[in-house]
């Protein structure tokens, strides 16, 4: 393992000044660190910094700059008590990494914003210092930039005074380097204050109508009252602000007092906003207050836990918009978003466990996977829960925040503290979850008339069986069956007699919160669904789901999947809808584009959906249900697959009413009205009339749904104009370019235009968004719509020579395997599928 920079030097307090210039594009800075030397010879962290001078006690010390370890050596006279100086400068970048400018465009004229991404390396880009997450220390900011009368300048502590120009900021906690944030420009803000006197505050540029900041300030505020309650420990910092972004990488980040997002995830406009958008920038906002407490106030010590700071805010988002917004029921949204991103990649052989070993700074970006460390994770907390209940939750949450606060700490400190809270040995049972790759499958059967369980690992696709066991919390509704299954097989006794005893068919996993998926033999399988309709939505969604699993491991088949969908066509559930049409479009996959096999699936989407389509009608009306306005979009989506006549006539006829301002369409079937248009009505002139709205457009979500429906357009002429726009910054920014290029990529008639485009700009894409977090999914998503043999010989062509690139070796394996599997799940089940969709429509 690498040496670790604070091994050798630990700081306890910066004081950072840093000259901004916009026009130059240049930083200069001095930095001024204390702290204690272990060893005469040290290292500090830099990246892209230009050293001119380090001294340390006033006098010049040698140093040598190490760039390909993106440090530099520094000798001193002797160890102990030590006070460095550093000066240096550094180009401002347009890499959304470091310090760097937003640009916006407000009355036609162009704008920036500066601010400032950190985690997981990037703080090395704006000033020296050990940029490790156990360097905690206290921070003294000053800053000082080109500054125009309309400017105003937030950090992560309040302002306390301006001299000379120079703004200067209180003392922060003792924090890591990754959460330092600031940012200046020409914003807007709304502030109100919490019951216990927090400053909340949300800012945004002006090129945003006022009242877009309203629903962020309301959730912000409620949220940080509602974790102070729950976490039993005050918010420690006088202020919370949030601050939208023009161009961010990530979703958000979770600077401490000063938290950053991306637009789409901060601003709504509340009288034309969708609920799921309302869902989607609760559940942001309160992630990344989670956070101020577990991430910022208590920290891991290193980024192999990671999943210390994300699993536990990916649960407690829930957690905290459920005591928000009960009417919501937002516990069903993790169980369609969270639960089958992290089932699904978890299944595959070669990922990783959700605790990783991580050294290299490129590896370090690679470990955040969204479907292990943050949805896989947040499983893993959600069993924990289960298990312990709120109260002893919150008893040992309160502990470990005493224990830790201002410090680090290691999942092991967690697990100790909430063992002594509730008296279960919580490290054990989470050990087997965290520390391996993977899922169990447990198969209930009835063996010689006694109910057997077994647990054997899960794969789709090839996966080298090397005995894994967990300790699986069953949650079943039979009371003989244990709390914790340890053994590899356990017997519960005479089926007929439990049965009997019981009154209902037996369940394994009720509610769906634990990480495992149930095979049921054949009887017990056709003892529940017996009364299928009567049973719960979960349980629906649980079946749909295990089925649909286990036809992509080749257990069962899709075939089998298909009459469950037919058989809950008609529900008012949204989880039930919409695990039906997540499991629909993987029927997409079995046939060609145009193939009368193809004919035949829009019939059976059209035999899903046309009851719904008829019952719910294309626009919201008052009084819905939240099921309602969230089936909706499943069921637009399945009527324009379908081809369904009413609906691409009535979706052409709102669309012709609303051509001049396409904001005004009804935003819960915006994007289906728009794909519509693309995909039935498509021209170069409607392409530019909406790439120009595009550009225009202000409410993120206008924007989310332009970029969704353009690139549906089945004209490969209009295609190509989008593609000649990816390096054009002022229509597709950077950060929004990943799901243009996966839109195009993703429509048969574009896959071609978009393969080829990312092969021969794969250096340029690199440059522009090569260091950043987001990087890696580029591959991703392409393996995500891939399912030949031919385009499985291109990717690993294209992708194999760049495995020992840092940062993407394991991405592009995984990925591999994964479009491996699937061409053999299509040649080995493409004829029995496509006759199930033959049987269902007699």
């Amino acid at each position: 393992m690498a040496k670790h920079l604070y091994e050798m030097f630990q700081p306890s307090h910066y004081d950072l000044y840093l000259d901004i210039d916009r026009e130059k594009k240049t930083i200069v800075g001095k930095t001024t660190v204390t702290g204690q030397a272990l060893e005469p010879q040290i290292a500090l962290n830099q990246k892209y910094l230009k050293i001119e001078s380090v001294t340390a006690g006033g006098a010049d010390v040698p140093f040598t700059v190490d760039d390909a370890n993106e440090k530099f050596d520094i000798t001193l006279p002797a160890a102990g008590e030590t006070t460095l100086t550093i000066a240096y400068s550094a180009p401002l970048t347009d890499s959304m990494m470091g310090i760097y400018p937003s640009y916006y465009t407000v009355d036609g004229q162009k704008k920036e914003l500066i601010g400032t991404q950190f985690e997981s390396t990037a703080a090395r880009q704006a000033f020296p210092g050990v940029d490790e997450p156990e360097a905690k220390a206290t921070f003294d900011v000053a800053i000082k930039f080109d500054e125009k009368p309309e400017d105003i300048i937030i950090a992560n502590m309040p302002e306390k005074k301006v001299e000379n120009g120079v703004h200067y900021f209180d003392t922060t906690m003792r924090m890591s380097t990754y959460l330092i944030a600031f940012a200046f420009g020409d914003m807007q803000k709304k502030l109100t204050k919490t019951k216990s006197g927090v400053e909340i505050g949300v800012f945004a540029t002006k090129a945003h109508q006022p009242k877009e900041l309203d629903f962020a300030l309301d959730i912000a505020k409620r949220a940080i009252e509602f974790y102070e309650d729950f976490y039993q420990t005050k918010y420690p910092l006088p202020h919370s602000y949030q601050l939208g972004l023009p161009d961010f990488s990530a979703g958000a980040m979770e600077n401490w007092g000063l938290v950053t997002y991306r637009e789409a995830a901060i601003l709504i406009d509340p009288d034309n906003t969708s609920l799921s958008v309302k869902q989607y920038v609760a559940t942001v906002i309160t992630h990344e207050l989670a956070h101020q407490w577990f991430g910022d106030l208590v920290t891991m010590k290193w980024w192999d836990d990671l999943w210390l700071n994300e699993s536990f805010a990916n649960m407690m988002e829930y957690l905290s918009v459920d005591a928000l917004q009960p009417d919501w029921r937002i516990w069903e949204l993790y169980q369609v978003a969270e639960v089958p991103a992290a089932l699904q990649r978890d299944a595959t052989d070669g990922v990783q466990s959700v605790h990783v070993s991580v050294e290299d700074p490129a590896d370090i970006d690679s470990v955040f996977d969204g479907a292990i460390v943050y949805a896989k994770g947040a499983r893993m907390l959600v069993m924990v829960r289960a298990l312990l209940g709120d109260e002893k939750l919150r008893k040992g949450l309160k502990a470990y925040f005493d224990a830790h606060k201002f410090g680090n700490a290691k999942g092991a400190d967690l697990w100790q503290a909430l063992g002594d809270a509730s008296g279960l040995d919580v490290g054990a049972i989470m050990n087997s979850w965290l520390e391996q790759p993977g899922y169990p499958v447990v198969s209930a059967k009835v063996v010689n008339g006694k109910l057997t369980l077994s647990q054997k690992q899960f794969f789709i696709g090839e996966g080298k069986d090397v005995d894994r066991q967990w300790q699986i919390p069953l949650e079943s509704n039979y009371a003989e069956a244990p709390q914790i299954m340890k053994d590899k097989e356990i017997v519960l006794g005479d089926y007929a007699d439990l049965r009997a005893k019981e009154g209902e068919p037996f369940r394994l996993n009720v509610g769906n919160n634990s990480h495992f998926i149930v095979k049921y033999d054949d009887a017990l399988l056709a003892d529940i669904l017996k009364d299928a309709d009567q049973l719960d939505p979960t349980t629906k969604l649980q079946l749909i789901q295990d089925t649909r699993l286990q036809a992509e491991a080749g257990v069962t088949t899709y075939a089998a999947v298909v009459p469950l969908l037919k058989r809950f066509k008609d529900s008012q559930s949204n989880i039930v809808n919409t695990a039906i049409y997540q499991a629909a479009r993987q029927l997409r996959k079995f046939v060609a584009p145009d193939s009368a096999e193809e004919k035949q699936l829009k019939a059976f989407y059209n035999q899903l959906s046309a009851g719904q389509y008829a019952r719910l009608g294309l626009t919201e009306k008052a009084g819905e249900s939240v099921d309602d306005q969230l089936t909706r979009n499943w069921i637009l989506g399945a009527a324009g697959y379908a081809e369904n006549p009413d609906t691409i006539a009535q979706e052409h006829e709102l669309f012709q009413q609303h051509a001049d301002d396409v904001a005004s369409l009804p935003a819960s079937a915006r994007t289906a009205i728009l794909a519509n248009e693309t995909e039935h009505y498509s021209s170069t002139q409607l392409a530019g009339q909406l790439l120009d709205a595009y550009r225009k457009a202000v409410d993120p979500s206008v924007k989310s749904a332009l970029a969704q429906a353009l690139p549906a357009s089945d004209d490969e002429a209009v295609l190509k104009q989008i593609i000649a726009l990816y390096k054009d910054p002022d229509t597709i920014k950077p950060q929004d370019l990943r799901s243009w290029y996966r839109g195009v990529l993703a429509n048969p008639k574009g896959e071609q235009l978009a393969w080829d485009w990312l092969r021969d700009n794969w250096g340029w894409l690199n440059e522009t968004v090569g260091g950043d977090m987001e990087f890696t999914t580029y591959i991703t998503v392409t393996a995500g719509v891939f399912r030949t043999q031919q385009r499985l010989d291109e990717f690993k062509a294209f992708f194999e020579p760049k495995i020992d690139v840092p940062g993407l070796g394991r991405e592009i394996k995984m990925d591999t395997s994964v479009i491996t599997s699937r061409v053999a799940l299509i040649q080995s089940q493409q004829a029995t599928v496509n006759q199930a969709v033959a049987d269902a429509l007699k």
